[in-house]
């Protein structure tokens, strides 16, 4: 069966995430892959929202963020947990939104295009933490409450899996 993205940018916020994750949950029925579920939300919010960059960077030994499943240009390849906005999201286990990339302290540039920035942390079936979700906008201020609150109830997909 050929999945298609559907174009959600001209709904409201709230409908485009209710609508995307009934998306994925289609897509993903009976599927338990934590690297299939980061690969399909990851072409599901750059291609039904229009995201600069959606994608993941995993947690690897080392106290590392690494590359994972994403859609944009190319990423950063590895990120330390504790630097920039990724590595402050794992490493305080909460999602940062950040209005203009530029005046976050330690901001680690991946693409000088992106000016905002969401970053979600997705954990697993034992509460430990295996990802970041990182999206970013070629516009500042694009990021909200709605967006920090769908993508937390997205990302508990990952709870199952993982």
């Amino acid at each position: 069966m050929a999945e298609t993205i559907s174009d959600l940018r001209d709904l409201p916020r709230p409908a485009a995430y209710a609508e995307l994750k009934e998306q994925m949950q289609l897509v993903m029925d009976g599927i338990d892959d934590p690297i299939a579920g980061m690969a399909t939300l990851s072409a599901l919010l750059y291609g039904g929202l229009g995201f600069l960059w959606a994608g993941f960077y995993r947690v690897v030994p080392g106290d590392l963020l690494r590359i994972g499943p994403y859609q944009g240009t190319l990423g950063c390849l590895e990120i330390p947990i504790g630097r920039g906005v990724c590595g402050t999201a794992a490493a305080e286990r909460r999602t940062v939104i950040v209005d203009d990339v530029n005046l976050f302290p330690g901001h680690i540039t991946c693409d000088p295009k992106a000016k905002s920035e969401i970053v979600v942390p997705v954990f697993g079936k034992s509460d430990d933490l295996i990802a970041v979700l990182d999206i970013d906008s070629d516009d500042t201020g694009a990021f909200t409450e709605d967006d920090r609150t769908a993508l937390e109830e997205i990302v508990k997909w990952f709870r199952t899996a993982a």
